[in-house]
């Protein structure tokens, strides 16, 4: 597709754009070299493109604006707004940059009206280069009132649209705030977007172009190979002594274990296997909603900040996730489709050291899957797509 290109500037390789982005790159974030379509991206982004980006989870979607926002900063263009649909990962992100020499914020539920108040203020002076916000209060009138000052003063550089699918009813994790976005392209012409998301098939990649407005954006889909991560997908019998088989088969040694995370469908589920994988020797917690948020985040930030922990978790958990050196992500109950099934596993290896993808499946879960999906409240369209979706995946678990 071609590219409406505002104010784009030279982006051929060896360009000034991607030049001064691989100098970004290496003084901010540490790394020598862009990887496979990130270079691309980063000059389109940076040069005032509009894009539509799919990359796998642990590709590096994330510099993908990261980069442009600061290099559109540093040229006087202002500030890009990142829309992110979770708390813990807007505090993560945020975190990562500040200690990267980054002036980034957030804006959500999480603040009190005086810390709210006192980012506004630093948004409206121009002191930040990253602002992450939720759907929902970008969408606002008094946000909005706030993108219209920067805009008018040319102080506006950049937006972001991060987990994209979320826009889309095709999608596996739909959110109907997301549709609020399209305000973006009518109310902000001339500032370039860049969606991102990691999973989303033709269909979904269609809605996410109808509902943003992005026809005129350049689309850029990489491999979703990720030859680091084995993948062992074994018929349920015991399927928690299973687990237990796996994980110290191939993922302890000596007295320690590998980090990972365990998919269950339930939260009583959830807390069962914490419990057995903590009794049988092994550091283990749970997560999943109806755990208070306080305890939530206590249990995320310590499987980030710890070594050789294991997360027992719904699908509550896991967006956003940038845990390195996660070593296996196993699978206790059959996702719902192949979509979320790779998104979940993506969170392993991200390092690119190896990894494992682990999961047992039985008939029992189609029959609970399918179930769920005849007894959910879709229209018939969507059910036959999600019947289909389901479909593939045990299709990939009998192959």
């Amino acid at each position: 597709m071609g590219a409406d290109v505002v104010g784009a500037v030279d982006i051929a390789p060896g360009g000034e754009i991607l030049e001064t982005s691989l100098g970004v790159l290496q003084e901010v974030f540490g790394f020598d070299a862009f990887r496979g379509p990130q270079a691309e991206i980063v000059a389109h982004v940076g040069g005032g493109g509009d894009a539509l980006v799919l990359m796998p989870t642990g590709g590096g979607k994330s510099l993908c604006y990261q980069v442009p926002a600061i290099v559109r900063e540093r040229s006087g263009q202002g500030l890009t707004v990142v829309v992110s649909p979770l708390i813990a990962l807007m505090h993560d992100q945020v975190g990562a940059l500040l200690e990267a020499g980054v002036a980034a914020a957030f804006l959500n539920s999480s603040l009190s009206s005086e810390d709210a108040q006192r980012v506004e203020k630093e948004m409206l002076r121009g002191e930040l280069t990253l602002l992450y916000a939720a759907p929902e209060r970008l969408t606002t009138p008094r946000f909005l009132a706030l993108l219209d000052s920067l805009k008018e003063r040319g102080k506006l550089a950049l937006f972001a649209i991060d987990e994209a699918h979320c826009v889309s009813q095709w999608g596996h994790d739909f959110r109907p705030e997301y549709r609020g976005l399209v305000v973006l392209h009518e109310r902000f012409a001339g500032v370039p977007r860049v969606a991102l998301t990691a999973t989303a098939d033709d269909l979904t990649r269609a809605d996410i172009v109808e509902r943003l407005q992005l026809q005129d954006a350049r689309t850029f889909i990489s491999s979703f190979d990720r030859p680091n991560i084995r993948y062992q997908l074994v018929e349920k019998k015991d399927a928690t002594a299973q687990l237990l088989r796996f994980i110290r088969d191939e993922h302890t040694s000596g007295d320690e274990h590998d980090a990972g995370i365990v998919y269950c469908q339930s939260r009583r589920r959830v807390e069962e296997v914490a419990k057995l994988l903590c009794d049988a020797g092994l550091t283990a917690l749970p997560y999943h909603a109806g755990l208070d948020a306080a305890k939530r985040q206590k249990h995320q930030d310590r499987f980030l900040r710890e070594e050789g922990l294991i997360m027992v978790a719904t699908i509550a958990f896991g967006m956003g996730i940038d845990k390195p050196d996660v070593r296996f992500v196993a699978h206790l109950d059959m996702p719902k489709n192949i979509e979320g099934y790779y998104q979940e596993t993506g969170r392993a290896g991200r390092d690119g050291e190896p990894a494992n993808a682990w999961m047992a499946y039985g008939l029992q879960d189609v029959v609970n899957q399918r179930r769920m999906i005849d007894e959910g409240e879709a229209g018939d369209d969507f059910k036959r797509l999600q019947r289909g979706k389901l479909d593939a995946l045990l299709s990939l678990a009998e192959g």
